[in-house]
Order: C-alpha cells, then structure tokens, then sequence
C-alpha cells in the first residue's frame, strides 16, 4: 500500500494547529514551541519526500493519491505534485518555521499568542493542498478557504488600520473567486457535453477540446481570479494596505507564498486547460506584466514606509513571473517557476530584516524616521544589505536565475518588450539601493540610537533564508531538474516550442 504521503503532510500542521489549541492560553512560550516543531516536522517530511521525487519520470504528476469525495459531480479528494508543484510546497514549508522563529514575540499585548500561531499552521496546510490539487474543485475550494486564516491574520493581528485592509483584501479575493467559480461551471457543463458525465479531473479537463470562443470566456473567469491573488496589474490596489498592516511574518506568508498561488494556477491550469485562448490574450497580459514592472517600480520609489515599498517592489517583480510564463518559452516558463522560489526567500528578507529593525524603533514604518543602522547593530545592517542585494537580483543570488531566464525567453521572442522589461531591473537597483542609504547608512537617527543588534533567535531565523538564496543562485541544478520536465510538459500541451536561433554563434551560422 502507497502511504498518502501529501495528505500526511498537510495534516501535520494542522495537527499542530489543534494541538495548541488545546494548550493553556497563558504559556505562551510552550504554545510558540509547539508550533515551531510542528512546522520544522512538516519541513523535514518535505525534505523525505523531495528525496523520493524521481525527476526523470514521464508521470505528469507524483506521489498521487484520490479518493471520492462527490462522485454526483465528479468531484474528488485528489492530490498530486510535479516538479512545478513540488518547488512551491517546499517554498511554504521552509517559510512557516522561519516566520514563527522570526515573528517569536509579534503577540504580546493581550491578543491570542495560540489564535495567532494555529491560524499560521492552519494557513500551511491549506497553501499544501493548493499546489497539489489534481481536482480543480479541490483547488478551487482551498482557493478561496485560504482566506480565512489570512483574514483573522490581518485583521486581528495587524496595525491600526487592520480592519480596512482585511476587508479590502477579503473583498477583492471573494469578487475573483466568485468569477473564478463561474467559470468552473461553465467548464464542469462542458466536460458533460463532450465525456457525457461532469467532471473536475485535470487530466480529463485538459484533454477536452474546447472551441476558442468558450475557451476565451472560460479563461477570462480564471484569469481574473488568478490575477487579483498573484496581484497582477491593474487588480494589484489590494496589497499595499495589506502589507503595510500586516506583521511581517504574515507579510511574508501573503506575499511571499500565497501571491503565488496566482502565478501556480497561470502556469498550470490555464495554459493547458486553455492553450488557444492563452496564446490568444498573451500580448494582452504580456502589456499587462511589462506595465506592472515598470510601474511597480516607480511607484515604490515614491514610498515613503518600508511596508508599502516592499508590496510594490514585489508587484514589480510578479510582473516578470507573469511575463516569463506568457512568453511561451522553456526558459521563460522554468524561469518564473525559479522566480516565484527565489521571490519568496527575498521577501522573506526583506520583511523580516525591516520588521526586526521597526521593532526596535517602536513600530516605525518611515523610512526617513530611520539611519545609521549599520554603525549601532551591524549585524542587522548586514542583514539588510543582504535583502537589498536579493532584491534587486544581484549576480550570485537565486533570484537573479529566475530574472535572468525570464528576460532570455523574452528576448528570443519580443525583443522590444524585453528591453522595456529590462529597464525595470535599473529602476529596482535605484529604489533599493536607496532605501538601504537612507536606513542604514548617515548618521544614527534618534529611533535608532542605542537599539541592541540582532539576538540569537533572530539571526536563526534569517540564516536559513540567506544560505538557500546563495545556493541556489550558484548551484540552480537541482530546481532546474524537477521544474523542466514540468514545463516542457505544459508548453508540449500549449503546442508551443523555443523559437530557433536567428543569429550564428561561429561564423556566422545561421
């Protein structure tokens, strides 16, 4: 018998969740405890189970399990991973103990210390289940239950203007997800029409051959959704608030985990569930990305709260994930997929950096109320440097892999948007760069006079982060292995290829 080993590990956490639930209410110590051997075990399964991936397998998906959950609709418990898939839950188990170490004392003024913490175990269960949902309404339903634990995060943990920004957010997510649920039924009346019985198979659904006019309808519904989750522009407006009054260890999950969830379902449920109406409004969503960039990047060079900076900043580079995947190229495509990894280390860096260092001032969130950091905490200094160069994607580091395919499968199909994309990576250098000569260098500032540097714990937290973002932008290869066979099979689908080399590397060979 096959254990169900991605069942197994979505209900560690939240095992852990009803564990600390269960706790007495004053020892918050050992409730923190709890949680973080929770999520270390989850990480350490995904770590088992990453061993046990067979990257030269011609399966579609691995470690496969289903089971009937509504067999009137067709509706089924299934779960399976590939290596696009695989990537992604590893991302969200590796981040969820670095949040909990990092966001140790983010509850100390009265508020549930276990609310907050089994909402964050919760919340990984559900971000497991959505990269690895097979049945499109199982993902469709993890989608949108997501919410909740990001909701409560927000508005009851958040900043003083929390309740606006989780509504705004709950609104924005309900509006896609109800458009989104539209189009499942239309795509459900479909596979009736043509297998004689409904269902939410996604191997049965992307074999279905659907006519370009209801493909084009079909998609639009998907897309939205997907869209306000990645946030892609214009549906970005949700963000800014979000990540302004959310903790930095929420941040971290919202942005850096479960904005992807956007880009995952572009990547692997539009494309072959809809490849004619994909290539149809690619240039449309291309314009859209390459806006996003340019815009994004500008717009947080305006900022003037680290928060706010930061969710732009990341706008910005959802727009290079969504132009990778819409270029139609292996490397655009594997170069998203290492983007969305290497986009939740430098998120997870930049938040947590600043996060420790508005702690120590109080909770300010301005950038001019700050400077001279790395001459009275050094190490902190440090550390923000590192975040900086993270991400405005220097050589060395995971997230100039990811940036750097993306722009190479740009530019061997459109080089003119590749040119204008690339001007966002100047724009990024300039306002990161910035925001670290105004935080860190100068003379100290009166908040941050006298603040004590980065403590154990906090330098446990980061660590992590920084050496799998070195690794991986030196040694990608093993990304690469899992990832490419994915994408070859997805743009196999779409019925795409690279495009041939117009220009001779030796004598001038064509």
């Amino acid at each position: 018998m096959t254990l169900p080993l991605l069942t197994i590990l979505g209900v560690i956490p939240l095992v852990g969740a009803l564990v600390l639930l269960a706790l007495p209410k004053g020892n918050a110590r050992l409730i923190k405890q709890v949680a973080l051997a929770f999520s270390i075990a989850a990480l350490v399964f995904t770590v088992f189970m990453g061993l046990q991936f067979d990257a030269d397998s011609t399966a579609a998906f691995q470690f496969v399990e289903s089971y009937p959950w509504i067999p009137a609709f067709g509706i089924s418990y299934s779960l399976g991973v590939d290596g696009i898939g695989l990537v992604l839950v590893a991302l969200a188990t590796t981040l969820v103990p670095v949040t909990i170490l990092a966001g140790w004392n983010d509850v100390e003024d009265g508020r549930s210390v276990k609310g907050y913490f089994a909402l964050i175990l919760v919340l990984e269960t559900l971000m497991i289940g959505v990269f690895s949902a097979t049945d499109v309404f199982l993902f469709y339903v993890l989608f949108e239950v997501m919410l909740i634990p990001i909701y409560f995060l927000i508005g009851r943990y958040g900043g003083p203007n929390r309740a606006y920004a989780a509504v705004k957010f709950l609104i924005y997510s309900l509006v896609g997800g109800l458009i989104m649920l539209a189009a499942l039924i239309g795509l459900y009346i479909v596979s009736v029409d043509q297998l004689g019985q409904g269902t939410f198979d996604f191997a049965s659904l992307v074999g279905l051959d659907i006519d370009p006019t209801t493909q084009k309808i079909l998609f639009l519904g998907f897309f939205i959704a997907f869209a306000i989750k990645a946030p892609l522009w214009p549906f970005h407006t949700w963000l800014p608030d979000a990540a302004k009054e959310a903790t930095p260890a929420t941040s971290v999950l919202l942005i850096g985990v479960l904005d992807k969830v956007g880009t995952f379902g572009m990547i692997r449920y539009l494309l072959p569930i809809f490849p004619t109406a994909s290539e149809f409004y690619a240039p449309v969503i291309i314009a859209m990305a390459v806006i996003g960039i340019i815009y994004g990047a500008l717009v947080a060079f305006g900022q003037t709260d680290m928060k706010r900076l930061f969710a732009y900043s990341s706008m910005s580079h959802f727009g290079f994930i969504a132009l990778g995947i819409f270029v139609f190229t292996s490397w655009g495509a594997t170069g998203s997929v290492v983007y969305m990894l290497a986009h939740g280390l430098s998120t997870a860096a930049i938040f947590l950096t600043a996060g420790f260092l508005m702690q120590r001032a109080g909770g300010l969130g301005a950038i001019a109320a700050y400077g001279g950091v790395n001459k009275v905490a050094p190490v902190l200094a440090g550390f923000l440097l590192f975040a900086t160069m993270s991400s405005l994607a220097l050589p060395g580091l995971a997230s100039f892999v990811g940036e750097f395919l993306v722009l190479l499968g740009t530019f061997s199909r459109y080089v003119v948007v590749g040119v204008i994309a690339s001007i966002g990576i100047v724009l990024t250098a300039v306002y990161a760069l910035r925001y670290y000569q105004k935080v860190a260098t100068g003379p100290p500032s009166p908040h941050v006079e006298g603040i004590p540097d980065l403590r154990g714990r906090e330098i446990t937290a980061l660590v992590p982060i920084v050496l799998l973002t070195i690794v991986l932008g030196v040694y990608p290869a093993p990304v690469f292995d899992v990832v490419n066979p994915a994408v070859e099979r997805t743009l196999e689908v779409v019925g795409v290829t690279d495009p041939v080399p117009t220009i001779g590397v030796l004598g001038g060979e064509q």
